[in-house]
């Protein structure tokens, strides 16, 4: 309310004011508000499909909320991707350790007696 009462005094103001131009200014005032006019850029006119003005899926709000859902999506299939290549990877190690232990001359009880593993430690030592 306040804000219309000012734009009122406002327009009072520059009406009073409005007597005291000399007529030529305000012909040119003129010539140049067409002028002015004239050259502001005109809409337009975009073709709309036949579905304006019912409500879209992808429009407002719910844009926004698919954009972030999709984002989201797009971010847990990257980790899950992630996640099954580097599982992959291990796995293959594992497979090579495991064959390499088989094709071995020791048998697979030597790696569980206790004392190998300190022979293994104290031979590395000496390197």
């Amino acid at each position: 309310m306040n804000e219309e009462r000012y734009a009122y005094r406002i327009r009072q103001a520059l009406n009073f004011g409005l007597k005291d131009v000399p007529p030529a200014a305000t012909r040119r005032l003129e010539a140049a508000r067409h002028l002015a006019l004239a050259k502001q850029k005109q809409a337009v006119p975009q073709m709309v499909p036949a579905t304006a003005g019912a409500p879209s899926f992808w429009s407002g709000s719910r844009a926004i909320y698919a954009k972030q859902t999709l984002a989201a999506l797009a971010l847990l299939l990257g980790m899950w991707i992630s996640f099954y290549w580097h599982s992959v990877q291990y796995v293959n190690e594992l497979e090579q350790v495991d064959s390499a232990l088989l094709t071995d001359e020791l048998p697979p009880d030597a790696f569980l007696d206790n004392d190998f593993f300190e022979w293994l430690k104290d031979d590395s030592s000496a390197e």
